[in-house]
C-alpha cells in the first residue's frame, strides 16, 4: 500500500518535526533508532537528521544532532499523527430505496467542513540528480478518519414530500456525518456516509429527512 500510495505525492524537502519510524532496509539505521520510537527529524540537502524525541530540543536549537545520509538502495520510511481540518466538495450522493422511489444519485452542489485525525506516511530514498549529486526523494500519503458538517441544496418535489410540495424546487440541506479520508498531497478523497436536514416547511414531510445516505468527499490541497 505505501508504495502504490507513495507515487502520487511527493514533497520538495520532508517537514521538520516529530514522526516514527516504522521502516527502512538500511541495518545501520535500525541499530541507531529502533522501529517505532519517536524520533525528531529534520532535513538539509542530502542528510536526513533523526534522533530521539527526548534530545528533540538540541534539534529545535540547530545543535548538530546524529546524522543519517540515506545511501543509494536504502529507504526509510516515516509516519506522523495530526488533527486535520479540511474543506470539502460533495460531488454526489447516493440515496438508498425509500418510501416507493428506487436508489437516487443526486448531484447537487454541497460543502461540507471536516475535522478529523490523520495518519502522514514519508517514504525517503536516495535521488540522483544532473552533475551526480544525490539528493532525498520524499514522497507522502496520508489516511484519517472523522466527522464532517456542512450544506448542500436537494431537489424537491411532490413524490418525495408525499404529495405535500405544491412545486418543485431546490431545498436547502444541512448535513453531518463521517468520513474515511485518503490524501495524496495534490488531492483529497473520502468516503463518506451522513443524513440530510431539510430546512423549510417540507422538512417534515421529506421521505429523505434524517435517513442516511453514502457519498464522496473530493477536495484539492491548495497550500
Amino acid at each position: 500500500m505505501l508504495s502504490g500510495c507513495a507515487a502520487v505525492g511527493q514533497l520538495d524537502t520532508l517537514p521538520e518535526g516529530r514522526y516514527r519510524a516504522i521502516q527502512t532496509n538500511d541495518a545501520a539505521l535500525h541499530a541507531r533508532l529502533p522501529l517505532g520510537q519517536p524520533v525528531y527529524a529534520r532535513q538539509s540537502a542530502d542528510t536526513l537528521y533523526l534522533l530521539p524525541d527526548s534530545l528533540s530540543r538540541k534539534a529545535q536549537t540547530r545543535e548538530l544532532p546524529p546524522y543519517y545520509r540515506l545511501q543509494p538502495g536504502r529507504h526509510v520510511i516515516l509516519a506522523a499523527r495530526r488533527f486535520d481540518l479540511d474543506v470539502f466538495t460533495i460531488p454526489f450522493k447516493i440515496r438508498p430505496p425509500r418510501a416507493g422511489v428506487p436508489v437516487q444519485l443526486n448531484t447537487n452542489f454541497n460543502a461540507a467542513l471536516y475535522l478529523g485525525r490523520r495518519l502522514d506516511f514519508y517514504h525517503l530514498t536516495s535521488h540522483r540528480q544532473v552533475g551526480g549529486q544525490r539528493r532525498p526523494l520524499v514522497r507522502t500519503t496520508g489516511l484519517g478518519y472523522g466527522l464532517f458538517t456542512g450544506l448542500g441544496s436537494s431537489a424537491i418535489t411532490s413524490d418525495f414530500t408525499r404529495q405535500h410540495a405544491t412545486t418543485d424546487y431546490e431545498g436547502f440541506v444541512l448535513h453531518a456525518g463521517a468520513a474515511a479520508i485518503y490524501d495524496a498531497h495534490i488531492f483529497n478523497l473520502g468516503l463518506a456516509v451522513g443524513a440530510d436536514h431539510l430546512l423549510g416547511p417540507d422538512g417534515r414531510h421529506w421521505i429523505y429527512q434524517h435517513r442516511p445516505w453514502f457519498g464522496v468527499l473530493f477536495g484539492l490541497d491548495l497550500n
